[in-house]
């Protein structure tokens, strides 16, 4: 379903991948800007097959995201929250999976990027060696039908104190530089997922086996 609806939504998904294997366990930290968001991150993730967990606000609404990580973070349950990020430091330091969260907590427009919540700091402290891996997820609607998605994995961001004051900077940054690769160096980018063509490219009579050129 999730794949589905990302090559029925997306012209062409493109990413530049970690530039190195990443160390495992990790949180994989993207600003928060699309509905689509997870499902990138859950198509790049498999892509380069690192299991996580995913906190999930609407996880009551639609409970069959369990079966692809998610948990139950809901807003008005203090104590469903609290027990879903015990499961998960427990998760990560066993070494069995990584996190994908979304630390701005709310889905907002562009381009700003909301403070980082406190669970990124205290994940970080309670998982020692734990990787914080900034990503950026950029949507475009210029030359295509459909929108096109970029995502742009960062290096680790160093461990130490303000872990989430600094992996916002770094998703900043990230960011910026993810646009200017758009604009001025799109051959960089490579493609996750080939989507749906525009209408255009679908039905081109140029392209039908034995029909004169004009």
């Amino acid at each position: 379903m999730i794949r589905r609806s990302v090559r029925k939504a997306f012209h062409t998904v493109r990413w530049i991948p970690p530039s190195a294997p990443v160390s495992q366990p990790a949180i994989f930290v993207p600003n928060h800007h699309g509905w689509h968001d997870g499902y990138l991150m859950y198509v790049a993730l498999t892509k380069l097959g690192y299991p996580f967990l995913d906190w999930v606000t609407e996880f009551d609404a639609f409970p069959l995201f369990g079966k692809v990580g998610g948990m139950r973070f809901p807003r008005d349950d203090a104590a469903g929250r609290a027990a879903t990020i015990r499961q998960s430091i427990r998760a990560l330091q066993a070494g069995k999976k990584n996190l994908l969260l979304f630390a701005e907590s709310e889905l907002h427009y562009p381009p700003e990027l909301l403070p980082f919540g406190d669970a990124l700091g205290l994940i970080a402290k309670k998982v020692p060696g734990v990787a914080v891996i900034p990503v950026a997820i950029r949507y475009e609607m210029a030359f295509h039908e459909r929108p096109e998605a970029f995502l742009s994995f960062g290096p680790p961001v160093e461990a130490g104190p303000r872990v989430p004051e600094r992996t916002r900077l770094a998703v900043r940054a990230l960011l910026d530089e993810t646009a200017l690769r758009v604009r001025h160096r799109p051959e960089t980018f490579l493609t996750l997922v080939e989507g749906t063509k525009d209408v255009n490219e679908r039905w081109d009579m140029r392209n039908i086996p034995g029909r004169r050129k004009p």
